[in-house]
Formats: structure tokens, sequence, C-alpha cells
């Protein structure tokens, strides 16, 4: 057996001894969609993550990232966290060219809304920060049918968003996924407004304002959170 089989092998069991029947029931609860779940709370994930990092942090990327694909194949929940953990922990080796790779774990493995954004709001993210050249690629995502990759093209951008940036990048994301039925994506680009409010109150107000009459409920929502009172009063208001 390899050193990353026999590392793979480690960590589930490692997963099965930390898991708990009460711990997976109260995690199925959190999501509309079946999810595979062993049933280890978030904070005990983290921690097995960092610690057991550093046993594959010399093996170099490429082994780094077939570690993470064999787990997001599992699709158990958990080890997909880890496989985001450690993809993450590479962000200073990253390639333009790992966007290739990334696209398929989610067009691939991704089923559930948990994994979705932890992966898109940090590694995805991190990409559009280091090569903007991405940028076109992911916001074509928000035409794929793949529901999980056009709420990964919203949720990529909530850290670049935070940063204050790519606010174009974000309202024409929204503009194409505006009347999209599944609410998973509604939030996800109602995110990624309300984020870019805290930065660009009176450009997401005026985006906002020109579509409410279109605008999924559920989106406007999240859009107008965290906006001042009379702004959410206003972009509430029945016509």
């Amino acid at each position: 057996m390899s050193q990353s089989a026999e590392f793979i092998a480690f960590l589930r069991e490692e997963l099965q001894k930390l898991s708990t029947e009460q711990n997976r029931i109260t995690a199925e609860r959190f999501f509309k969609h079946d999810i595979r779940v062993y049933g280890v709370r978030s904070a005990e994930v983290e921690n097995l993550g960092k610690e057991s990092f550093r046993e594959i942090k010399s093996l170099g990327k490429e082994a780094i990232f077939a570690i993470s694909e064999e787990l997001w194949k599992s699709g158990m929940m958990e080890e997909t966290f880890l496989a985001c953990r450690f993809t993450y922990s590479y962000k200073k080796d990253f390639a333009a060219s790992d966007i290739a790779l990334f696209e398929t774990w989610i067009d691939s493995y991704i089923d559930n809304w948990a994994s979705c954004d932890t992966f898109c709001n940090h590694t995805i993210g991190e990409m559009l920060m280091l090569f903007p050249e991405t940028r076109e690629r992911v916001k074509s995502w928000s035409l794929s049918t793949n529901l999980w990759m056009r709420r990964a093209a919203a949720v990529s951008y909530i850290v670049p968003a935070r940063k204050g940036l790519y606010l174009d990048d974000i309202f024409q994301i929204a503009e194409t996924m505006l009347l999209d039925k599944e609410d998973m994506v509604q939030k996800g680009y109602g995110w990624s407004l309300k984020v870019a409010s805290q930065k660009y109150l009176e450009e997401v107000f005026q985006f906002v304002m020109e579509r409410r009459a279109i605008m999924p409920r559920t989106a406007l929502r999240y859009a107008i959170e965290k906006m001042p009172p009379d702004y959410k009063k206003e972009a509430m208001a029945k016509k």
C-alpha cells in the first residue's frame, strides 16, 4: 500500500472513531438534499485535518491534490472538508491551470452547500485573487446545468467581495442567474450581493432596486440583509 493510500485509510479510521449517531442525525437536519456523513463534529474534523496534514505536507502539490481527489470521490462530507483543507494548504503553490482540476471536482463531486461553500469560499476565491485571468472561467459556471456549479460561480466571489474586488463580475453572475429556480442558487448570488454591499452599498442597492420586481424574494432578502433599515424597507415595499 502506498503512503497516500495508507494516509487515506488512517483518516477514514479516525473519522469512524470520532463519529456518533447523534452527530450524524444532527448534521442531516441542516440539508434538504440527501448527504453522506460520518457524524463527526466540525471542530474535530478541523483538528484532524490540521494535525494529519503534517504527515503529508512534504509530499508535494501533485500528491496532495491526488489525495484530495480520492477524498472527494468518497462523497463523505467530512472527507470533502479534509480535501478542502489539504488543497487550500498548498495555496502558495497554486497555478492558474489548477482551475481546470478544481472545476472538475465541483462538477463531479459536490452535492451539497457545505462542501460547495467550503471549497469555493477559500480555494476558488484564492484563485480569483491570485490569477484574475480565471475569472471568466468561473463566471461561465453560472450557465451550467449543474446547480452546484451555478452556486459555486457566486460563492467563489465571497472573499474577493469582502476585499472590495470584482463588483462587476458579481453583478454579471447575479444577472445571469437572477431567475434561477433553485433556492441554493438564489441564496448563493444573494449572499455575494450582500457581502458586496458592505463595500458598495449604493451600487448594490441600485442593482437590487432595478430588479426587485422580478428577483426571487429569497435572493432579495439575502442581498439586502446588511443594508440600513430604510434601504431594506424600500427594497421590500410593495409597488
